[in-house]
């Protein structure tokens, strides 16, 4: 289903083995994840088995409302990046002026 990711309407992502910090998985190839975990969960530490082995069934699905750490830092928008240019020259006009 779609769902807001930072501030921005999602149907999903697709994620290669070295984007989420698991080691072997070729890079650019989806991983898959078994059906036991529900969508919006977040990724395992390490690369499930899909034969629903031991690392499958140790995550948790998320309570409900609960958000899912993003795997990745929200892009500021260009009202959002001139507001944080000017807050740093206006720091760094207050540091010389200080000195």
């Amino acid at each position: 289903g779609r769902r807001a990711v930072g501030g921005v309407m999602s149907e999903g992502m697709l994620c290669d083995s070295k984007m989420l910090g698991w080691s072997g998985g070729g890079e650019g190839v989806a991983v898959q994840v078994p059906d036991t975990f529900p969508p919006g969960s977040p990724p395992p530490p390490s690369r499930p088995r899909m034969g629903g082995g031991p690392t499958a069934a140790a995550v948790e699905p998320l309570p409900p409302g609960q958000e899912a750490e993003p795997l990745f830092e929200k892009k500021m928008t260009k009202e959002e990046k001139k507001a944080a240019a000017k807050a740093k020259r206006e720091a760094k006009k207050k540091a010389k002026a200080d000195a």
